[in-house]
C-alpha cells in the first residue's frame, strides 16, 4: 500500500520509495470533494477514485494506493497460492477458510478506519458461511496479512496493525519482501503477541495455519529473475594509462 497526496488533476504517490504520478483522477466528480478537504473523508471519496488505485481511511486520514511493486506483488500472490490451497480448497490441508486478496474491510469499528483494505485476508467458515453481495466486508476476519515496503511500514505497524486489534481479528501477518522476513502476531487480552519471526527459506508452521508447513523461500524471488535487484557493477579491467 502506498500513499498519495491528492491534487486538482492529479495525485504525486510516493511507493517503495519512488514518486509516481497517478493519472485521470475525474474532474468532475472528484474535485468537488477535494474542495472540502478540511472535512473528515467519507466512503463518497473512495468511491470518486479511478479504478485503477485502491483508497483507504487510516487515521481519519484518505489514502491512496497504486497496483504493487513486483516484490510486494510476486509475495502476496505466492502467500496466496501457499494458503489458499490446502485451508481454502483444501488441496493438501483441511479446507474451512476463505482466503481473498485485497478485501474492503467496513468492520464499523471506528469510522477513521474504514474502510481499510489488507493484502489478504481469512475468515473460518464458520466465521463467514458466505462471501457478502457487495464489495463491503463487514464480518471480522480470522486473519489479516500486510505485505510491507519501505515506504509503508510505518503504516502497517502504527496505524494498520492498533486497528486490527481494536477490532479483534485473531492473527497478523507482517511480511516484507525487502527484508524476507515474516512476523506473526496472536491477539490474547487486547494485546497483541508475537507468536513466531521468520525469515529466509525457513520452512515455516505459522498460526492460525500450522497444519501446514510453508516454504518462506517462495515469497522471495530468485536474484536472477527479481526485477527490483540492483545491477551488479559491471567488472572492469584495468587499463594501463598512456605516458
Amino acid at each position: 500500500m502506498c500513499v498519495a497526496a491528492t491534487l486538482p488533476r492529479t495525485a504525486a504517490t510516493w511507493c517503495h520509495g519512488r514518486k509516481v504520478a497517478v493519472q485521470t483522477l475525474q474532474p468532475t466528480s472528484y474535485r468537488p470533494l477535494l474542495a472540502r478537504a478540511s472535512q473528515a473523508p467519507t466512503y463518497a471519496h473512495i468511491e470518486a477514485l479511478p479504478p485503477h488505485v485502491v483508497g483507504e481511511i487510516l487515521g481519519g486520514a484518505l489514502v491512496v494506493s497504486p497496483r504493487p511493486a513486483p516484490r510486494h506483488a510476486n509475495a502476496a500472490s505466492v502467500l496466496g497460492m501457499l494458503v489458499g490451497n490446502p485451508f481454502r480448497l483444501g488441496i493438501g490441508g483441511p479446507g474451512g477458510w476463505h482466503i481473498l486478496y485485497e478485501p474492503e474491510l467496513s468492520l464499523g469499528v471506528d469510522p477513521r478506519f474504514d474502510p481499510v483494505v489488507p493484502d489478504l485476508a481469512g475468515w473460518r467458515l464458520e466465521t463467514m458461511p458466505r462471501l457478502p453481495e457487495t464489495a463491503q466486508f463487514k464480518v471480522i476476519p480470522d486473519w489479516v496479512c500486510e505485505v510491507m515496503s519501505p515506504g509503508t511500514q510505518r503504516r502497517d505497524r502504527v496505524l494498520k496493525l492498533p486497528f486490527y486489534g481494536r477490532a479483534g481479528v485473531h492473527h497478523v501477518w507482517l511480511v516484507d519482501p525487502h527484508a524476507q522476513t515474516l512476523e506473526v502476531y496472536r491477539l490474547a487480552g487486547g494485546l497483541w503477541q508475537l507468536a513466531g519471526a521468520f525469515g529466509g527459506d525457513d520452512l515455516v508452521r505459522a498460526e492460525p495455519f500450522d497444519g501446514v508447513e510453508l516454504p518462506l523461500a517462495a515469497l522471495w524471488p530468485r536474484p536472477e529473475t527479481d526485477p527490483e535487484a540492483a545491477p551488479e557493477a559491471a567488472e572492469t579491467t584495468p587499463q594501463p594509462t598512456e605516458r
